[in-house]
Protein backbone atom coordinates (compact mmCIF):
# COMPACT_ATOMS: atom_id res chain seq x y z
CA UNK A 1 0.00 0.00 0.00
CA UNK A 2 1.15 3.63 -1.21
CA UNK A 3 1.66 5.99 1.88
CA UNK A 4 0.07 9.11 1.77
CA UNK A 5 2.73 10.88 0.49
CA UNK A 6 3.55 9.19 -2.12
CA UNK A 7 -0.43 8.53 -3.53
CA UNK A 8 -0.05 12.91 -3.48
CA UNK A 9 3.06 12.67 -5.79
CA UNK A 10 1.23 10.10 -8.00
CA UNK A 11 -2.03 12.31 -7.58
CA UNK A 12 -0.10 15.36 -8.74
CA UNK A 13 1.66 13.86 -11.46
CA UNK A 14 -0.92 12.12 -12.84
CA UNK A 15 -2.98 16.00 -13.08
CA UNK A 16 0.05 17.50 -14.20
CA UNK A 17 0.26 14.57 -17.20
CA UNK A 18 -3.40 15.20 -17.73
CA UNK A 19 -3.68 18.69 -18.09
CA UNK A 20 -0.53 18.35 -20.63
CA UNK A 21 -2.99 16.06 -22.20
CA UNK A 22 -5.92 18.35 -22.67
CA UNK A 23 -4.04 21.14 -24.26
CA UNK A 24 -3.64 18.42 -26.87
CA UNK A 25 -6.82 16.94 -26.65
CA UNK A 26 -10.31 17.62 -26.52
CA UNK A 27 -12.23 18.50 -23.21
CA UNK A 28 -14.02 15.41 -23.39
CA UNK A 29 -13.02 12.31 -25.06
CA UNK A 30 -15.09 9.56 -25.98
CA UNK A 31 -14.34 5.74 -26.00
CA UNK A 32 -16.73 3.04 -26.85
CA UNK A 33 -19.31 4.97 -25.76
CA UNK A 34 -17.71 6.38 -22.19
CA UNK A 35 -16.86 9.89 -21.76
CA UNK A 36 -13.61 10.46 -20.55
CA UNK A 37 -12.72 13.84 -18.79
CA UNK A 38 -9.14 14.15 -17.76
CA UNK A 39 -9.46 16.69 -15.37
CA UNK A 40 -12.55 15.15 -13.44
CA UNK A 41 -10.02 12.11 -13.32
CA UNK A 42 -7.36 14.20 -11.44
CA UNK A 43 -9.94 15.83 -8.94
CA UNK A 44 -11.07 12.22 -7.96
CA UNK A 45 -7.22 11.14 -7.36
CA UNK A 46 -6.22 13.87 -5.35
CA UNK A 47 -9.93 13.31 -3.75
CA UNK A 48 -8.93 9.59 -2.98
CA UNK A 49 -5.58 10.43 -1.78
CA UNK A 50 -6.60 13.50 0.75
CA UNK A 51 -9.05 10.69 1.81
CA UNK A 52 -6.41 7.94 2.60
CA UNK A 53 -4.09 10.64 4.59
CA UNK A 54 -7.40 10.98 6.53
CA UNK A 55 -7.57 7.81 7.23
CA UNK A 56 -3.95 6.70 8.12
CA UNK A 57 -4.62 9.93 10.52
CA UNK A 58 -7.38 8.35 11.97
CA UNK A 59 -5.33 5.16 12.04
CA UNK A 60 -2.50 7.11 14.10
CA UNK A 61 -4.87 8.49 16.45
CA UNK A 62 -6.15 5.40 17.20
CA UNK A 63 -2.78 3.61 17.64
CA UNK A 64 -2.25 6.20 20.28
CA UNK A 65 -4.94 6.13 22.17
CA UNK A 66 -4.52 2.40 22.61
CA UNK A 67 -0.41 2.94 23.36
CA UNK A 68 -2.03 5.52 26.44
CA UNK A 69 -4.02 3.26 27.53
CA UNK A 70 -1.20 0.64 27.89
CA UNK A 71 0.56 2.97 29.68
CA UNK A 72 -2.29 4.01 32.06
CA UNK A 73 -2.90 -0.12 32.82
CA UNK A 74 0.96 -0.27 33.49
CA UNK A 75 0.63 2.49 36.27
CA UNK A 76 -2.54 1.31 37.67
CA UNK A 77 -0.61 -2.08 38.25
CA UNK A 78 -0.10 -3.12 41.68
CA UNK A 79 3.46 -4.72 42.83
CA UNK A 80 3.31 -7.83 42.81
CA UNK A 81 6.09 -8.47 46.15
CA UNK A 82 5.10 -6.79 49.49
CA UNK A 83 7.38 -6.78 52.28
CA UNK A 84 5.00 -5.65 54.86
CA UNK A 85 4.37 -8.93 56.57
CA UNK A 86 7.84 -9.35 57.25
CA UNK A 87 8.24 -5.61 58.62
CA UNK A 88 5.07 -6.14 60.71
CA UNK A 89 6.25 -9.57 62.09
CA UNK A 90 9.80 -8.08 62.74
CA UNK A 91 7.85 -5.14 64.70
CA UNK A 92 5.86 -7.80 66.89
CA UNK A 93 9.17 -9.52 67.91
CA UNK A 94 10.80 -6.66 69.18
CA UNK A 95 7.53 -5.37 70.68
CA UNK A 96 7.13 -8.93 72.31
CA UNK A 97 10.92 -8.65 73.77
CA UNK A 98 9.77 -5.55 75.66
CA UNK A 99 6.54 -7.13 76.89
CA UNK A 100 8.79 -9.62 78.40
CA UNK A 101 10.48 -7.18 80.64
CA UNK A 102 11.20 -8.60 84.29
CA UNK A 103 10.42 -7.54 87.36
CA UNK A 104 9.32 -3.43 86.51
CA UNK A 105 7.29 -4.05 83.52
CA UNK A 106 6.94 -0.88 81.08
CA UNK A 107 3.76 0.73 82.82
CA UNK A 108 3.40 3.29 84.59
CA UNK A 109 1.28 1.58 87.27
CA UNK A 110 3.73 -0.95 87.64
CA UNK A 111 6.67 1.53 88.15
CA UNK A 112 4.69 3.84 90.49
CA UNK A 113 3.91 0.11 92.78
CA UNK A 114 7.87 -0.74 92.68
CA UNK A 115 9.10 2.83 93.98
CA UNK A 116 6.32 2.99 96.52
CA UNK A 117 7.36 0.06 97.99
CA UNK A 118 11.34 0.10 98.01
CA UNK A 119 12.38 2.88 96.35
CA UNK A 120 10.93 5.98 97.63
CA UNK A 121 13.25 5.65 101.45
CA UNK A 122 13.52 3.41 103.81
CA UNK A 123 11.42 4.25 106.46
CA UNK A 124 12.00 4.75 109.77
CA UNK A 125 10.26 1.74 111.80
CA UNK A 126 11.14 -1.06 109.01
CA UNK A 127 12.66 -4.19 110.53
CA UNK A 128 16.48 -4.73 109.43
CA UNK A 129 14.94 -7.69 107.60
CA UNK A 130 12.73 -5.48 105.45
CA UNK A 131 15.87 -3.34 104.81
CA UNK A 132 17.92 -5.97 103.21
CA UNK A 133 15.14 -7.74 101.77
CA UNK A 134 14.32 -4.31 99.56
CA UNK A 135 17.88 -3.44 98.62
CA UNK A 136 18.29 -7.25 97.25
CA UNK A 137 15.11 -6.70 95.69
CA UNK A 138 16.30 -3.38 94.20
CA UNK A 139 19.86 -4.92 93.00
CA UNK A 140 17.61 -8.00 91.38
CA UNK A 141 15.48 -5.25 89.52
CA UNK A 142 18.90 -3.85 87.98
CA UNK A 143 20.49 -6.82 87.15
CA UNK A 144 17.34 -7.85 85.13
CA UNK A 145 17.27 -4.26 83.78
CA UNK A 146 20.11 -4.62 82.30
CA UNK A 147 19.09 -8.11 80.97
CA UNK A 148 15.93 -7.12 79.22
CA UNK A 149 18.48 -4.27 77.66
CA UNK A 150 20.78 -6.98 76.10
CA UNK A 151 18.13 -9.08 75.10
CA UNK A 152 16.42 -6.40 72.85
CA UNK A 153 19.69 -5.34 71.52
CA UNK A 154 20.09 -9.04 70.55
CA UNK A 155 16.69 -9.08 68.77
CA UNK A 156 17.45 -5.56 66.85
CA UNK A 157 20.91 -6.84 66.02
CA UNK A 158 18.75 -10.05 64.59
CA UNK A 159 16.07 -7.51 62.44
CA UNK A 160 19.26 -6.48 60.59
CA UNK A 161 19.63 -9.57 58.35
CA UNK A 162 15.88 -9.47 57.68
CA UNK A 163 16.28 -5.63 56.72
CA UNK A 164 18.84 -6.38 54.27
CA UNK A 165 16.67 -9.17 52.76
CA UNK A 166 13.52 -6.66 52.39
CA UNK A 167 15.45 -3.70 51.14
CA UNK A 168 16.87 -5.83 48.32
CA UNK A 169 14.01 -7.41 47.13
CA UNK A 170 12.04 -3.46 47.76
CA UNK A 171 14.82 -1.94 45.71
CA UNK A 172 14.28 -4.71 43.02
CA UNK A 173 11.00 -4.16 42.26
CA UNK A 174 11.36 -0.02 42.20
CA UNK A 175 13.67 -0.81 39.44
CA UNK A 176 11.84 -2.88 37.61
CA UNK A 177 8.42 -1.15 38.28
CA UNK A 178 6.14 -0.86 35.00
CA UNK A 179 4.20 2.18 36.64
CA UNK A 180 3.82 4.64 38.91
CA UNK A 181 1.75 2.78 40.99
CA UNK A 182 4.43 0.25 40.98
CA UNK A 183 7.01 2.94 41.79
CA UNK A 184 4.85 4.85 45.04
CA UNK A 185 4.25 1.31 46.16
CA UNK A 186 8.12 0.60 46.55
CA UNK A 187 8.58 3.82 47.85
CA UNK A 188 5.99 3.20 50.65
CA UNK A 189 7.64 -0.02 51.20
CA UNK A 190 10.70 1.46 51.90
CA UNK A 191 9.38 4.06 53.93
CA UNK A 192 8.08 1.37 56.09
CA UNK A 193 11.23 -0.41 56.27
CA UNK A 194 12.52 2.77 57.74
CA UNK A 195 9.68 2.70 59.67
CA UNK A 196 10.46 -0.30 61.46
CA UNK A 197 14.29 0.35 62.04
CA UNK A 198 13.34 3.14 63.84
CA UNK A 199 10.94 1.39 65.71
CA UNK A 200 14.38 -1.06 67.01
CA UNK A 201 16.26 2.29 67.43
CA UNK A 202 13.12 3.36 70.04
CA UNK A 203 12.81 -0.03 71.22
CA UNK A 204 16.97 -0.39 72.17
CA UNK A 205 16.72 3.23 73.60
CA UNK A 206 14.25 2.71 76.01
CA UNK A 207 15.61 -0.80 77.20
CA UNK A 208 18.90 0.76 78.22
CA UNK A 209 17.61 3.77 79.10
CA UNK A 210 15.27 1.56 81.62
CA UNK A 211 18.61 -0.51 82.64
CA UNK A 212 20.02 3.02 83.52
CA UNK A 213 17.11 4.74 85.38
CA UNK A 214 17.33 1.49 87.45
CA UNK A 215 20.71 1.53 88.45
CA UNK A 216 20.90 5.06 89.42
CA UNK A 217 17.37 4.86 91.31
CA UNK A 218 19.21 1.82 92.95
CA UNK A 219 22.38 3.90 94.08
CA UNK A 220 19.96 6.53 95.33
CA UNK A 221 17.82 4.03 97.52
CA UNK A 222 21.20 2.49 98.95
CA UNK A 223 22.28 5.97 99.97
CA UNK A 224 19.19 6.70 101.88
CA UNK A 225 18.89 2.94 103.33
CA UNK A 226 22.56 3.68 104.32
CA UNK A 227 21.85 6.70 105.72
CA UNK A 228 19.11 4.87 108.08
CA UNK A 229 21.39 2.05 109.35
CA UNK A 230 23.72 4.50 110.31
CA UNK A 231 21.12 6.41 112.40
CA UNK A 232 20.38 2.92 113.94
CA UNK A 233 23.56 2.09 114.90
CA UNK A 234 24.36 5.72 116.19
CA UNK A 235 21.39 5.77 118.13
CA UNK A 236 21.63 6.08 122.05
CA UNK A 237 20.85 3.33 123.59
CA UNK A 238 19.18 0.92 120.50
CA UNK A 239 22.60 0.95 118.81
CA UNK A 240 25.94 0.04 118.68
CA UNK A 241 27.29 -1.23 122.40
CA UNK A 242 30.61 -2.42 123.00
CA UNK A 243 31.11 -5.83 124.62
CA UNK A 244 34.24 -7.33 125.81
CA UNK A 245 35.99 -9.21 123.08
CA UNK A 246 38.87 -12.08 123.85
CA UNK A 247 41.25 -12.28 120.15
CA UNK A 248 43.81 -14.65 122.01
CA UNK A 249 43.24 -17.90 124.14
CA UNK A 250 45.11 -17.91 127.16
Amino acid sequence: MMCSSSLQRYALSCGSALLIACTAAPAHAQFGGIVYDPTNYSQNVLTAARTLEQINNQIKSLQNEAESLINDAKNLASLPTSALPELQSQVRQTQQLLGNAQRIAYSVQSIDEAFTSRYRGAPMSATDKALVDNARARWEDTVAGFEDALKVQAGVVGNIEGSRDAMSRIVGSSQSASGALQAAQAGNQLLALQARQLADLTAVVAAQGRAQALEASQRAAAQDQGREQLRRFLAPGTGYRPTPAQMFHR
